[in-house]
């Protein structure tokens, strides 16, 4: 009984379909009905439990790596790296845990959206019952106001219109008939049918219930909603792989070593010790503590420009976008409509701020008597209304009519004034069969009857014309003249009403007949002035931008057009006939897709995502969830957004505004190349401990271990594991930027792309270093303890300082300090270390108190990876 082709049949049809009348249903019928299709309300159709969201957090193969390191380094004893490698498992949870959790909730707020009471007839008698009890075959009675509770087919309708836009996107009210349409008709231009959700915002309305609950277009979102899991970000995707590709390694190399020191003459308790610290110092724990400090340091900064993160991957996620999709009204627009034209005296002006323009001059408004009569004429027929709030304007209306007074506002017409000076005496109200509204007022001399709208209608009625502030007569041909400028107008979208004005003697009966016609008003609701450079911005990015909206075509292409976006245009009745290979085919050159519904918008969403693209979708409406919950980044509207919206979203608005994704593209980018910059230096420095290990178990083999011993002990790695990949490693997350607005998006599939050349010579070369000293104090039969101690600062100096040319910027100019939390580090860990040397410290590490000399053989090593790759990089910018 619940089918979608209701707007395609007669009353008559539908009556019997339903088995109902315009008498409605019996109680019998309506009990009969509730136990068949269930409550009018939405539905779970699963439940996602707490306890199974928060297991699901450590489902990583990092977490498993960092869940082993840890039970072993508590089994060794070392409660100081078992410890914190503990507290991030845990925050990584807790993050995780909390932001699925959110997420969910979002079909709890689906429900909320259904008020308790609708307005039924039933056995010829109204009455008012919870809607949760309205059946198939109801008839409802709708009143200005109303929101609407089930999915609905008008019997009758007087002035009715709907506020659609939380289901279709449509920024304009829709007026509503009872007329049958095409079985074509899509979902935003079903004239006849009312939707779960909406609301009533004009006129009256009956009309026979056809779905309740999950089957209505409401509940079939929120069923779909239910049905799509949530996108893995980029960062989470690349770190998966990296974390498999490292441990793996690891795990290799650290049982190649365990095997050569058990089958030798070294101590199987402290080769056993030896492999567990190596395989803990290489690990990197860090990573998941640098990425959610990355995130949270940008998600601060995102949210001074209006951005809050409500997902902190998402952060990332932002950064590696290469498409985003952008709903047209309040996002690229103001949700507000302006006055840009006016047509008087045979002149088109243009209004620009406060300021009317002809031919790119200035002209004085209130000299030129016909367009002062227009604007005049626009707000005393106007019942639009104003109050000063905190010195501004807050104007309460009707779109077009706010619009109107707007201008008059801005130039200068107070029409509180003017209506004490001229009050009103009779009304005709507008409606859509009139198409026109009059007001007559009393001006003391006589009455005047100012009228406005549709172009036709006025024409229709107007035998005159104000020309050069003369009263001429309207020729049919001029009238074709008019009806040719207004067309004009509404081919760059512009929504266009007419003005006319009449006197009256006070005996006279008022009719509207013989006005004198004054001119037209187009108006649109404009782009916001900041969008056209963020636009640019995404393109010399490398981003695309697409238009997905429920508006018209003609009003999508218009503002395209002025904010810089180029290319072909679709609309929701061609695509319904594009199959998913055709549209993958060509959707690369379409920019702007118009007059379409959810399921297309979640289409379009999965087919960029198919073509290896990272989406961001905006969105505002129950009609946008399920495409913000599928994207790889759902941006949800902070002001104009429902709950369900923002819920599902991992990023919200809070002015609405597109210029601020690109601050959050901005960060994105900049916390993904500090990221990057941190696992460059992990890389590089911390698996040179494994390879000297190797290298010593190896010649201890061939040499003899008296000669060959082993140059670090296990306390002594992972000391220079704490101090080395703490504070100075996560220091790199406070990198400024470097251009990353001029570069296309990443398109890296490993977070070793890009890095792993400068990650291999480097390590390389930080090997030499250790070894190199641990070789020169074998020659000089220096003894073991001072040894390992020359080796354990050496390695702690060498990669302090090698932190400092991991970042991107060269030394060699002003850049030195621009970290000023690097800096801090460095100096902190100095100093760390210095008391580890010279305080009964030692003893626990087994180190002794270096001398002048030592340090005078150390600082040249210490220095020179610092100073023989920042040269390299000196020597490549010049060549560059």
């Amino acid at each position: 009984m619940q089918s979608n082709n209701y707007h395609t049949k007669s009353l008559n049809e539908i009556y019997s379909e339903l088995q109902t009348s315009k008498q409605g249903l019996t109680q019998e019928d309506a009990k009969i009905r509730l136990e068949k299709y269930g409550k009018n309300k939405i539905k779970k159709t699963h439940k996602l439990r707490p306890l199974k969201i928060l297991i699901s957090q450590f489902n990583s193969f990092l977490i498993y790596i960092l869940i082993i390191a840890a039970g072993i380094s508590f089994f060794i004893d070392n409660i100081i790296d078992a410890v914190v490698i503990s507290i991030i498992i845990l925050i990584n949870a807790i993050i995780g845990f909390t932001q699925q959790y959110k997420a969910e909730k979002s079909i709890a707020n689906l429900r909320k959206l259904i008020i308790p009471k609708s307005k039924v007839i039933r056995e010829n008698k109204l009455i008012e019952i919870p809607s949760t009890e309205l059946v198939p075959g109801d008839i409802l009675i709708l009143s200005a106001g109303d929101k609407i509770n089930a999915d609905c087919r008008i019997i009758e309708a007087e002035e009715t219109q709907t506020n659609e836009a939380i289901l279709t996107g449509e920024s304009m009210p829709v007026n509503k008939t009872e007329k049958k349409l095409s079985v074509k008709t899509i979902i935003a231009e079903r004239e006849n049918m009312l939707f779960t959700g909406t609301q009533l915002v004009r006129g009256e309305a009956k009309a026979v219930v056809i779905s309740t609950g999950m089957k209505t277009e409401f509940g079939k979102i929120a069923e779909n909603l239910q049905e799509i899991e949530p996108q893995k970000t980029p960062m989470q995707k690349r770190l998966d792989k990296f974390s498999k590709q490292i441990g793996v390694f690891i795990l290799l190399l650290v049982s190649l070593i365990a095997l050569l020191g058990f089958t030798k003459q070294f101590d199987l308790l402290e080769m056993f010790l030896i492999s567990v610290a190596l395989a803990v110092s290489a690990i990197p724990e860090g990573l998941p503590a640098v990425l959610t400090i990355s995130f949270a340091i940008s998600a601060i900064l995102m949210s001074k420009y209006n951005v809050i993160i409500r997902r902190l991957p998402a952060v990332e996620s932002l950064g590696s976008v290469t498409v985003i999709c952008s709903d047209k009204t309040g996002t690229i627009t103001e949700e507000k409509m302006n006055v840009q034209k006016i047509f008087a005296n045979n002149n088109f002006y243009i209004k620009k701020d406060k300021n009317i323009f002809l031919k790119n001059k200035k002209i004085d408004f209130k000299k030129n008597k016909e367009l002062y009569r227009l604007v005049k004429t626009s707000i005393l027929c106007n019942n639009a209304r104003y109050e000063i709030i905190d010195n501004k304007y807050d104007i309460i209306g009707d779109p077009t009519e706010e619009a109107l007074l707007s201008t008059s506002l801005d130039l200068g017409l107070d029409k509180k004034l003017m209506i004490e000076k001229e009050p009103s005496v009779k009304k005709f109200e507008f409606s859509s069969k009139r198409k026109i509204m009059s007001i007559v007022r009393d001006n003391g001399r006589n009455n005047i009857i100012y009228s406005k709208g549709a172009i036709e209608k006025i024409l229709e009625n107007s035998s005159f014309e104000l020309i050069n502030n003369q009263i001429k007569d309207l020729t049919l041909k001029r009238k074709q003249e008019l009806i040719n400028n207004s067309k004009k107008m509404e081919k760059n979208a512009l929504r266009v009403l007419a003005f006319a004005y009449k006197n009256f003697n006070k005996n006279e009966k008022p009719e509207e007949k013989g006005l004198i016609f004054l001119g037209m008003a187009g108006m649109i609701d404009p782009p916001r002035k900041e969008v056209k450079e963020a636009i640019k911005q995404c393109h010399d990015a490398g981003i695309k931008v697409r238009i997905i909206t429920g508006d018209s075509e003609v009003t999508a292409i218009a503002i395209a057009k002025q904010i810089g976006i180029e290319g072909q245009t679709t609309t929701g009745k061609e695509l319904e006939k594009l199959s998913d290979e055709e549209l993958t085919k060509y959707i690369d050159n379409i920019a702007i897709f118009a007059r379409t519904d959810p399921s297309q918008k979640l289409r379009i969403t999965k087919i960029l995502q198919e073509k290896n693209e990272i989406v961001a979708i905006t969105g505002d409406g129950i009609n946008d969830a399920l495409a913000l919950k599928a994207a790889d980044v759902g941006i949800a509207m902070g002001k104009r957004g429902t709950d369900v919206a923002r819920d599902v979203s991992d990023v919200i608005l809070i002015d609405d505004n597109f210029a601020s994704i690109v601050e959050g593209v901005k960060q994105g980018r900049k916390t993904y190349d500090n990221i990057k910059k941190f696992t460059k230096y992990f890389l590089a420095v911390n698996f040179s401990e494994i390879f000297l290990i190797l290298t010593a178990l190896i010649l201890g083999i061939i040499y003899g271990t008296d000669k060959w011993f082993l140059p670090l002990l296990p306390l002594q790695i992972l000391w220079i594991n704490l101090i080395t990949d703490s504070f100075p490693a996560l220091s790199l997350t406070m990198e400024k930027e470097e251009n990353v607005m001029q570069t296309p998006p990443r398109k890296d599939t490993s977070i070793l792309d890009g890095i792993w050349k400068f990650v291999i010579a480097a390590g390389f070369f930080t090997f030499l270093t250790k070894f190199a000293i641990y070789f020169l104090n074998i020659l000089e039969n220096t003894s073991i303890q001072k040894t390992q101690t020359m080796v354990l600062t050496t390695a702690v100096l060498f990669e302090l300082f090698f932190v400092y040319t991991c970042r991107s910027k060269s030394l060699l100019g002003k850049n030195i300090f621009s970290n000023k939390w690097l800096n801090f580090a460095v100096i902190f860990s100095v100093a760390l270390h210095l008391i580890l040397l010279y305080t009964p410290l030692a003893i626990a590490f087994n180190v002794v108190p270096l001398g002048i000399l030592d340090w005078l053989m150390i600082l040249p090593f210490a220095i020179s990876g610092l100073i023989v790759f920042e040269s390299w990089k000196f020597i490549k910018k010049k060549r560059k």
